[in-house]
C-alpha cells in the first residue's frame, strides 16, 4: 500500500482521502500506546506505535490541529510533524482504516526538548546521564526486571523533584522511583504520589556530586508474582528538575471571571517571584480545571475553577464560636496544621435549603485523609462523612430550618502540618444530568443499522425528559431523535446506513437537550474493576473522556478498487 499524507486540521483530519480497497482479513488497528508519548512542536519526531496494524500503513486522526502523522516504510513507526507554535498539552490519537479505529491513544506535545531513553542503563554504575534540567524523558521498562538509570548531578542543598507518568498514560505498571548516591546507598523512595500509583519524589542532597533516579515497576493490575515488571506497552515520561518547580498555589483554585493572585509554593523557588496574577476572565465558561501557565511545575498540577470567591482560612476557627464566615457558592483553602486541629466555617441556611459541602485534599496528593462534619452553632454534629470521592469525604444535608450553621473539618490520623492542606467548596447543588456510552466507535455497512446505548445520570434532583440528537453524520446515515423519558436512564440512539451509504471515516458527536441545557454524550476512558480484591483500571487519566464518537461505514463485502472514504472534521 502506497503511505498517504495526512493532512489534519483545527478539527483533525480534514479532506478526501482515496482508499485502495480494503483486502480480504484486514483487522481493525489495534493501538496500544506510542514511544515516545511526547512529540516536541517544531520538530520531526519519529514515534514507534505499540499495537498491531494489519495491514500496514493504518491512517490516523489527531485531535486538534498543527500535528501530522506520517507512516514510514518500517512497520509501526511514523514520522510525526508538530508544527511550530503547536500549543502544548495532551491529543487523542486513533489509528484506522475501512474496517474500523483503535481505541482513542494519547500523545503529548511538548514546547520544550525530549529525551529518550538509551539502553543500556539497568545498572546505576553506567547511568545514562542527564544535562540540564528540567528535563523530560520518555523511556520504556522493556522487560520483566528491567530497571532505569539516569544520572543527575546536584549542588549541596539542591532539591531534586523526580516525578513519573505512566498510570495516568493507562500503562500496565505500578511504577517506583528511588535515588542512589555515589556508592549505590538508596537515599530517597516513591512508589505512590497520594493521587494515583505513579511516583513523586523532592530530595535534597546533603553534599554535591552525582546521583542516580532509577525507575522500576510493578505489574498492573497486581499478579501473583512479586517481581519486577517491564513489556512492550510498560511505557513512562520522568520529570526530573533541579530547579524551581511549583507544587501547588495558594489557594489551591482560581475564580473564573476575575483577576487571581496566587502564591507559588514548591521547591527550589529562592529567587522565585512566589506571587503571580492569574487572569480568570480567559478562561472557559465550561472549564472545570485550568493549568499554570508560565512555570515549571510538577506533572498533573490541576487548578480548580469556582464559580464564587477563593478564599484563605483565617485561624483562630477550631471552635463554633470562632468559625469563619463563609458564602455559599465559594471555596476556601485550609490547613490542618498540628495533630488535633480542626478548622471550622460558618454558613448561613434557609429552611429545607439543601447544602453540598466536599473536601478536595487526596484530590490534590496532600497527607490528609480529611473527615467532614455539619453541626449546629451548639457543636452537636447533624452530619458527617468521612470517604465519599475517594479518599476525600462529601457531604449534601438539608438545612431543617433557617440559621447559621457550622462545617467542621479535621484529620481522621489526628495528624498535622503544613502539607495537609484541603479546598473546601460549599455549594447549593444544581440539578444536572451526565450522558455517557460504554463504546468508543461504531461500525455500520450500506443498508444496516447499529445502535447506541447511552447512559443518563441524574444528579441533585433533576428529572427532566432529555432529547438526544446525533450531529455531524455523513451523507447517508440517518439517527432519528429520541427523547429519554422523565426519570429514565438509558435510551438506544439508532444509526441507520443507506443501501448506497459510501464508505466513510470520522468523528461525530451525540448531544442531550433539556430545555436550554446542552449536554455531550462522552465515552469515558476512566473505568475501574475488581478482580478477586485486586483493583484494575485507571481512576484517573491524562485525558478522562471524549465527546468526539467515531464512525465507520464499512465497503460492502465485495467492493472495487477505488472506493472514497471521508474522514470528516
Amino acid at each position: 500500500m502506497t503511505p498517504v499524507r495526512l493532512a489534519l486540521g483545527m478539527g483533525g483530519m480534514i479532506g478526501v482521502v482515496l482508499l485502495p480497497a480494503p483486502r480480504m482479513g484486514a483487522a481493525v488497528p489495534a493501538l496500544e500506546h506510542f514511544l515516545p508519548v511526547t512529540v516536541q512542536a517544531g520538530a520531526t519526531n519519529t514515534v514507534a506505535a505499540i499495537g498491531k496494524f494489519d495491514p500496514w500503513p493504518p491512517r490516523v486522526w489527531v485531535e486538534g490541529g498543527g500535528v501530522e502523522f506520517l507512516p514510514q516504510t518500517n512497520k509501526a513507526v511514523f514520522s510525526v510533524l508538530a508544527e511550530p507554535g503547536t500549543p502544548a498539552g495532551p491529543r487523542l490519537v486513533r489509528c484506522f482504516n475501512a474496517e474500523g479505529s483503535s481505541q482513542p491513544r494519547v500523545i503529548i506535545v511538548s514546547t520544550d526538548p525530549v529525551a529518550m531513553e538509551a539502553e543500556p542503563n539497568d545498572d546505576r554504575a553506567r547511568p545514562q546521564p542527564v544535562g540540564r534540567t528540567p528535563a523530560i524523558i520518555d523511556g520504556r521498562l522493556d522487560k520483566t526486571g528491567d530497571v532505569d538509570s539516569f544520572a543527575v548531578s546536584l549542588a549541596a542543598g539542591q532539591t531534586l523533584v523526580a516525578a513519573l507518568e505512566a498510570y495516568v498514560l493507562a500503562s500496565p505498571l505500578d511504577a517506583a522511583l528511588r535515588v542512589v548516591d555515589a556508592r549505590g546507598v538508596q537515599v530517597a523512595w516513591n512508589h505512590d504520589d497520594g493521587r494515583t500509583l505513579d511516583p513523586m519524589l523532592a530530595w535534597t542532597a546533603p553534599a554535591a556530586g552525582q546521583y542516580v533516579v532509577q525507575v522500576m515497576g510493578f505489574p498492573y493490575p497486581a499478579t501473583s508474582e512479586v517481581r519486577l515488571h517491564g513489556g512492550d506497552a510498560c511505557v513512562y515520561r520522568l520529570h526530573l528538575s533541579a530547579d524551581a518547580c511549583v507544587s501547588h498555589t495558594l489557594p489551591l483554585g482560581v475564580e473564573w471571571g476575575v483577576t487571581n493572585r496566587l502564591q507559588l509554593c514548591g521547591w527550589n523557588l529562592a529567587g522565585t517571584e512566589r506571587e503571580v496574577i492569574f487572569d480568570g476572565r480567559t478562561l472557559s465558561p465550561n472549564a472545570a480545571f485550568t493549568s499554570l501557565p508560565g512555570a515549571a511545575h510538577r506533572p498533573g498540577l490541576e487548578l480548580p475553577i469556582g464559580r464564587g470567591r477563593e478564599l484563605l482560612e483565617s485561624e483562630p476557627n477550631d471552635d463554633a464560636a470562632r468559625a469563619q464566615p463563609v458564602p455559599t457558592g465559594s471555596a476556601v483553602t485550609g490547613c490542618i496544621s498540628q495533630a488535633g486541629d480542626e478548622d471550622r466555617y460558618r454558613v448561613t441556611l434557609s429552611g429545607k435549603e439543601t447544602l453540598q459541602a466536599r473536601i478536595q485534599a487526596a484530590f490534590f496528593g496532600f497527607p490528609l485523609d480529611a473527615w467532614l462534619k455539619i453541626e449546629d452553632e451548639a457543636g452537636h454534629p447533624l452530619a458527617r462523612n468521612d470517604d465519599a470521592d475517594g479518599a476525600d469525604p462529601r457531604l449534601e444535608w438539608s438545612a431543617p430550618s433557617n440559621g447559621t450553621f457550622v462545617v467542621a473539618i479535621g484529620n481522621l490520623l489526628h495528624r498535622g502540618d503544613s502539607n495537609c492542606l484541603y479546598r473546601l467548596v460549599l455549594d447549593r447543588p444544581r440539578p444536572d444530568f451526565r450522558l455517557t456510552t460504554s463504546e468508543h466507535g461504531f461500525v455500520l455497512r450500506p443498508g444496516t443499522t447499529n445502535e447506541i446505548k447511552i447512559t443518563v445520570t441524574r444528579m441533585n434532583g433533576f428529572d427532566g425528559r432529555v432529547t438526544l440528537r446525533a450531529e455531524g453524520l455523513p451523507p447517508g446515515v440517518a439517527a432519528p431523535d429520541i427523547e429519554v423519558p422523565e426519570k429514565g436512564s438509558e435510551a438506544l440512539l439508532k444509526l441507520v446506513a443507506a443501501t448506497n451509504a459510501v464508505p466513510h471515516s470520522g468523528v461525530f458527536q451525540v448531544t442531550g437537550l433539556a430545555g436550554p441545557e446542552r449536554r455531550a454524550v462522552i465515552h469515558e476512558f476512566i473505568a475501574t474493576t475488581e478482580n478477586n480484591g485486586v483493583p484494575g483500571g485507571f481512576r484517573r487519566l491524562i485525558v478522562p473522556s471524549t465527546d468526539r464518537l467515531w464512525l465507520t461505514v464499512a465497503p460492502p463485502a465485495q467492493t472495487n478498487a477505488g472506493s472514497v472514504a471521508r474522514a470528516t472534521p
